[in-house]
């Protein structure tokens, strides 16, 4: 974007030189909350005994009741909210406006349009909205149409978020704010709409309305989106032509731009500045520097940071903690990484999944198999077993269990590997072939065959199907494991039925041993079998067939490992 890369004075961004005026309020992120945060006040003081004896349940039969006299705009404010959907809301809303009784208040409203525009209802929004303007509410407010800004946005309806700047003013002749216009501008910032950042934010200028801390906060912001650190820094050192100071959240936010550009140096630069104008470091703004420095795989900078900040009275969070086991684990220092959870530990911080996993997953790669064990159990003692389900953009459970019971079967732990599998089971959690796998080829490979193909059954029963590694792993187990050759042939006749060919350096050893025995009948008629399933064309299957009836099996198979080898299965190993 051209307006991003120019100089400030020519920036759309650059503010004319106002005299000085008075600070407004400042905030650093709006939200529902902001603007909602009355309604939960006003409500917050509902016994959970006056809720119990509100005559709820009068209202479940719209149709029928009255409202009772004794039932205030409170108990309808919490009746709205407990509506199983939001056209609930409206219809139990609608039936109540209409009750002689009924006060037009203006968080019963905005609950409803709140409700509405968690699933997209803009016209029945705006319904109520007029409703409220005729049944002549006490107040129509500016959170009611931060309400439209914020169900816009989430369904990426930009500039109908921005058109409700008009709607306030022109039809209901609302007062469009210094913090209305942040409120928009940073849904813009969040959605990536840089282009109309840049519009609002003329808009917001020939209007003149003033900006405060909190709009150059977030136009910094989007600056440091853009890549563009140093407009982002002019920007700050403007400020003061309007008697406005940088706060905590603008170097934090230039901080955070500068790490993400993998620039420490500029960052522990602005952290200078920060200190020197007597700013003070939150912990949000230390963690984006630790964070910056494991990034850049500085742990001993990162931890000496740590305990320089400590002495300055900094307390770690739960985020500095995973951030710091994160990176020595990406490090290599997975080891390392236990210090910090016993650390952890001590400080009274609960472990989260993230923290766990990743533990697990950076021991199990540096081989500590059973250092990743104690972690595991500790983890089921504290009562965080993971799950399928993921936390952000953590590791996966599936992905945590495969990689731990692989490392064991690596490590010959055979029997620990199993025991984990179990209890992966036992915890009613679905199992992937990842899982199994190894465990299946660890009991192959110790001529366990009747246990391996236990688990296989097992697996095909109880778990997710086997995929074509199982079947591989199985198959050459089979051919290698000195079992009964009849077994060989039945699984090999199940795999390819399913789609699965088998891998010819397995099939070799077979077709050797059915050599041996005197069964080349049986071998020409898997060799079909095979051609078949591979959908081996005309030519192609006589010229293997062509071996077989003059009884050359070695030409027979030299080509039909040649053909097989030239197409790809239906159902790749991978």
């Amino acid at each position: 974007m051209a307006f991003f890369s120019s100089s400030l004075t020519s920036s759309p961004y650059a503010y004319p030189q106002n005299p000085k005026y008075s600070q407004t309020n400042l905030f650093h992120k709006p939200s529902a909350f902001l603007f909602s945060a009355s309604l939960q006040q006003q409500h917050h003081h509902i016994s959970s005994d006056n809720i119990s004896t509100s005559p709820f349940s009068a209202l479940s039969s719209i149709p029928t009741f009255q409202m009772p006299p004794n039932f205030t705009s409170k108990d309808l404010l919490t009746a709205l909210r407990n509506q199983k959907d939001p056209h609930s809301t409206l219809q139990l809303f609608t039936w109540a406006s209409k009750q002689v009784n009924f006060e037009p208040r203006y968080f019963l409203y905005e609950e409803v349009i709140q409700q509405l525009g968690k699933i997209g209802s803009f016209d029945e929004m705006k319904s109520v909205l007029n409703d409220m303007k005729v049944s002549g509410c006490e107040i129509i407010r500016q959170g009611t149409f931060l309400i439209f800004v914020e169900s816009y946005a989430k369904f990426s309806l930009f500039d109908e978020a921005i058109s409700v700047l008009e709607m306030m003013r022109n039809e209901y002749g609302v007062e469009v704010d210094t913090f209305t216009y942040n409120y928009l501008l940073n849904v813009l910032v969040d959605g990536n709409k840089l282009k109309l950042v840049e519009f609002v934010h003329c808009k917001m200028t020939s209007e003149g309305v003033k900006p405060d801390v909190s709009t150059f906060n977030i136009l910094i912001k989007a600056l440091c989106r853009a890549h563009q650190i140093r407009p982002a820094i002019i920007m700050m050192e403007e400020m003061g032509n309007y008697d406005l100071v940088p706060d905590e959240k603008t170097y934090t936010t230039l901080m955070q731009g500068m790490v993400e550009e993998g620039n420490m140096e500029g960052a522990l630069r602005i952290k200078d500045r920060m200190v020197e104008s007597g700013c003070e470091l939150s912990t949000v703004s230390v963690n984006v520097l630790i964070n910056g420095f494991c990034k850049e795989g500085g742990m001993e900078e990162a931890l000496n940071f740590v305990q320089e900040m400590s002495l300055e009275g900094f307390r770690p969070d739960k985020f500095t903690f995973n951030t710091l086991v994160n990176g020595l684990c990406n490090s290599g220092h997975a080891k390392h990484g236990l210090d910090i959870l016993d650390v952890m530990l001590q400080e009274g911080f609960d472990p989260d999944i993230f923290t766990y996993n990743t533990l697990i997953s950076g021991l199990c790669k540096s081989g500590e198999i059973e250092d990743a064990v104690e972690v595991l159990n500790l983890m089921v003692a504290r009562d965080c077993f993971p799950n399928t389900v993921t936390y952000n953009t953590l590791i996966s459970t599936m992905f945590t269990y495969g990689t731990l019971i692989s490392g064991l079967c690596k490590a010959g732990r055979v029997e620990i590997a199993g025991k984990l599998l179990r209890t992966v089971k036992m915890k009613g959690m679905a199992v992937a072939p990842q899982s199994y796998n190894p465990i299946i080829q660890a009991l192959f490979k110790r001529q366990r065959t009747e246990e391996a193909m236990r688990l296989f059954r097992e697996m095909m029963k109880n778990a997710e199907a086997p995929d074509a590694v199982t079947y591989k792993i199985v198959f050459r187990g089979l051919c290698c494991g000195g079992g009964p050759i009849k077994e060989a042939i039945d699984f090999m006749v199940e795999m390819t039925e399913k789609g699965y060919l088998p891998e010819f350096s397995s099939f070799s050893m077979l077709a050797e041993g059915l050599c041996a025995l005197s069964m080349e009948d049986t071998l020409v008629k898997l060799v079909v079998q095979v051609m078949k399933k591979a959908n081996f064309s005309a030519s192609e299957v006589s010229m293997v067939m062509g071996f077989l009836k003059i009884r050359k099996f070695q030409d027979a198979l030299a080509t039909f490992d040649c053909l097989l080898s030239s197409r790809k299965p239906r159902k790749l190993y991978r």
